[in-house]
């Protein structure tokens, strides 16, 4: 789920702050970076809906485009507990002095072999993974880290692990790097990111079986753990009022070595990946 294009593409104008990038977990679900823009309540519970559709790859490496509409629902109390599919649940342990930290656990969406998985397309798909099979969808479950500095704080750092359960038993981290600004009243949030997973998640997406080679024409392939995925992700965001706002996202990222030498990619898929989404929300408190 995940065109062309990276940049910091832009919008305009915003009276109030917009909620910052979070790192979410690589397609087939919500793609790096998909927020609606509206910020949480200051303080008590308060709940935000919105809907982000995203034109990107049909399955993580997959050379077509998809078009998938996400539903985004967040519940947030304060700047204490979140909860959402991009962002996953979680809860700011520590929230002092530019650092936050706690517990997170999130979701990644399964992988189907007839039109790449999302549970969300509306157009395009791929049949690059028939004979691959299905991989189910798997729980993460792990902790953050993020440090923001700077004046203002407008630099913000932010590491991820997660140990996987289900769909697979791998280990995946993210780290992230994100500088927020104003342009004019619009927000805009831009930096790196990069996406390490053990061998488990790597053969799981990307390896080759003996079965699956017979099924498909692919050589064998077992893959290694190491870089899954690096590149530059930004977002531009402008509420419309205190309660709504709109968020154009984007993203160009490059697998890493161990899934690019996949037979799947080099031959059905290719290296880099970009996405390109539109997220509207509205807050309402409780």
């Amino acid at each position: 789920m995940r065109v062309l294009g990276l940049g910091i593409v832009t919008l305009l104008a915003c009276p109030a702050e917009a909620q910052e990038v979070r790192q979410s977990s690589p397609p087939p679900g919500p793609p790096h970076g998909m927020t609606t823009g509206v910020p949480p309540a200051a303080t008590g519970w308060s709940i935000t809906i919105g809907a982000a559709p995203v034109l990107g790859p049909a399955w993580q490496g997959s050379r077509q485009m998809a078009l998938s509409l996400f539903p985004d629902l967040r519940v947030n109390y304060g700047d204490t507990l979140f909860a959402s599919v991009p962002d996953g649940i979680g809860w700011n342990a520590v929230n002092r002095d530019g650092w936050r930290a706690g517990p997170l656990a999130k979701i990644r969406f399964g992988r189907d072999e007839r039109n790449g998985g999302s549970p969300f397309l509306i157009a395009g798909g791929s049949d690059a993974l028939a004979g691959m099979g299905n991989i189910r969808a798997a729980g993460e479950v792990g902790g953050f880290v993020e440090k923001s500095f700077g004046p203002r704080r407008a630099w913000r750092t932010r590491a991820e692990v997660r140990q996987g359960f289900g769909g697979h038993d791998g280990v995946v981290a993210d780290l992230s790097a994100a500088y927020r600004t104003r342009i004019g009243r619009a927000i805009v949030s831009a930096g790196p990111r990069m996406t390490l997973a053990s061998g488990n998640v790597m053969r799981t997406y990307f390896g080759i079986s003996p079965v699956q080679s017979a099924r498909t024409g692919l050589a064998r392939y077992h893959a290694d753990g190491g870089v899954l995925s690096y590149g530059l992700g930004g977002n531009i965001a402008r509420p419309l009022n205190r309660r709504s706002a709109i968020t154009l996202f984007t993203s160009l990222e490059r697998l890493g070595g161990p899934a690019a030498d996949s037979p799947l990619i080099r031959e059905r898929g290719q290296r880099m990946q970009a996405t390109l989404g539109l997220g509207y929300g509205f807050r309402f408190g409780l």
